[in-house]
């Protein structure tokens, strides 16, 4: 290989990360961001989760489809084709001049997200080999905790000097590099099989994780068994007692067992699936997937819930806090770097264990440090060393997922762990949220109860804060008539805030558990030759 392919290979490795990034880029600048938007369009605490999960729940859902359609069609044509739609979607998201229309358009940001995801990986695993493969992984994981410094910063500057809207256009650019940059170093890649999609299977994908995180989201507000609020849509009200949430769980459930008994029956014939399911007979995978799920659970849940306390109960605007995040973020970047340099020296998955004990001790100090009346200091170091293990853990968790995957299933493979990641990223949203409004809910409720407030007045304030998201404390305060009950919302949401960080930091404890059955020395792939996919 000359030097001049070479150095177009490592130069499209920057582009297409700089691809993921832009994902990563949008999350932060739309955390720190959510209570702008909460004030400007008045949007609910369960609108807030869906500002998050619209995108999430879309992004989750195609992550196999798309993974599978870049191995038959090319994954840097669709990756370009993800670019594009997420660009095109961050222009409606700007002007959205209802929450509504704004979660409509994250819905269609995810569409482009779930192309560009695992098309990126797909390129990194094809592309590259050996130790190469893990400094590249390192480069890739390090760009994301460079945007992810970034992200915040520019979203708070953006938010406070003009609007949050702004913080949506700044896709536009970054669009435009990345399609420039992607045209003129990186070469077409795609599987030498090209085979039918599975529709059926693309089918099933959806219905599993659609109803299981609209479960988890409205099941707070619809009821977890019975109905609390009737679902309405225009004028149809739901007619059963029986909430509409236990019924998504067992759609979920259904369609889950259908797509495994699918996929495993078409395998066994001979026929393309859309997951790879012989690619679980590799333990490092298989495993890895379990890990990067559970981890993932905890490590973006936290995410959602830290911009709205500092914003609503401590005072920070969102140039502040996300000044205050940043420490996050250097970490992850500095960590990232850290574990490319370790690539090859130390074992990855001690690596990705000693991240997740970071993370562990980071987002429990985070949890005893919250409280009403906290200041920015205690939480500098905390965050710092949360984003170590996040850093860390993320590059080479990668890594020990796709180490023995042959290249002709990589974007299968790589579909499969982002779906893995992605699925905690959306049950860790909307578990956390639910902790986060429901602690906050009972908390206060209690107490008001305690101060002998009638009922009525009770459930009014209840519902102003929770409904808000926390926004409405600062209304509450401005009043000399409801001064103590903005101190009973601000106590009662840190106490919300806190038990999200802390059922966050025993996720995360779980994935540290979970990669004690990573610890069998993987052998290279080259070593074993019969360890190709069975399709």
């Amino acid at each position: 290989m000359t030097d001049n392919m070479a150095g177009r290979r490592w130069a499209g490795l920057v582009f297409i990360s700089i691809a993921v990034s832009l994902i990563i880029v949008d999350s932060t600048i739309v955390n720190v961001a959510v209570p702008s938007i909460v004030e400007e369009l008045g949007i609910s605490s369960t609108e807030v989760q869906w500002v998050q999960e619209a995108y999430t729940l879309v992004f989750a859902s195609f992550l196999l489809v798309f993974g599978s359609l870049a191995d038959r069609f090319g994954r840097r044509r669709l990756l370009l084709l993800g670019v594009a739609v997420f660009a095109i979607a961050s222009i409606g998201a700007a002007l959205a001049p209802t929450g509504g229309l704004l979660i409509l358009a994250r819905l269609v940001q995810g569409i482009g997200g779930s192309m560009i995801l695992p098309t990126t990986l797909s390129l990194i695993n094809a592309t590259f080999r050996g130790r190469e493969r893990g400094i590249a992984f390192a480069v890739w994981g390090s760009t994301i905790g460079g945007m992810a410094a970034i992200g915040p910063l520019l979203g708070g500057w953006l938010t406070t000097a003009f609007s949050w809207r702004w913080a949506f256009g700044i896709n536009i650019p970054l669009g435009l590099i990345i399609v420039i940059g992607v045209l003129a170093t990186v070469a077409e890649s795609r599987s030498d099989r090209v085979e039918r999609i599975d529709g059926v299977g693309a089918l099933l994908s959806v219905l599993t994780m659609a109803p299981l995180v609209f479960g988890l989201i409205e099941g707070r507000t619809y009821g977890w068994w019975t109905v609390d609020t009737a679902p309405t849509v225009g004028d149809w009200t739901w007619p059963l007692p029986l909430s509409p949430v236990p019924l998504a769980f067992a759609l979920s459930a259904v369609a889950l067992a259908a797509f495994v008994a699918w996929g495993v029956r078409r395998q066994r014939r001979g026929r393309s699936t859309l997951l790879a399911f012989g690619l679980f007979r590799i333990a490092s995978f298989r495993n890895g997937n379990i890990a990067a799920a559970v981890v993932s659970l905890g490590e973006f849940g936290i995410i959602l819930a830290l911009p709205l306390w500092l914003q609503f109960v401590v005072g920070f605007d969102a140039l502040q806090t996300g000044l205050l995040l940043l420490a996050l973020a250097i970490g992850s970047f500095v960590a990232s770097g850290i574990a490319g340099a370790l690539s090859g020296r130390v074992a990855p998955v001690w690596i990705v264990r000693g991240g997740l004990l970071a993370e562990i001790v980071g987002v429990a100090g985070v949890a005893f440090t919250i409280g009403p009346d906290a200041t920015w200091g205690p939480l500098i170091p905390f965050l710092f060393v949360y984003g170590v293990g996040v850093g860390l853990a993320t590059a080479q968790l990668t890594g020990v997922v796709l180490a023995e995957v042959p290249p002709a299933a990589s974007g299968q493979a790589s579909g499969t762990q982002s779906t893995s990641r992605q699925l905690g990223a959306a049950l860790g949203v909307a578990v956390l949220g639910t902790v986060l409004f429901s602690t906050t809910a009972g908390v206060l409720a209690s107490t008001l109860d305690d101060r002998g407030i009638p009922a009525a007045q009770r459930d009014q304030v209840v519902s102003q804060v929770v409904d808000s998201a926390g926004g409405a404390i600062a209304g509450l305060a401005a009043s000399p008539d409801t001064q103590d009950l903005a101190v009973d919302a601000r106590a009662a949401f840190s106490d919300g805030t806190r038990a999200a960080a802390f059922t966050a930091a025993a996720f995360l404890t779980l994935g540290l558990v979970s990669t004690v059955s990573l610890g069998a020395p993987a052998r290279r792939r080259e070593e074993r030759p019969e360890a190709k996919t069975r399709r």
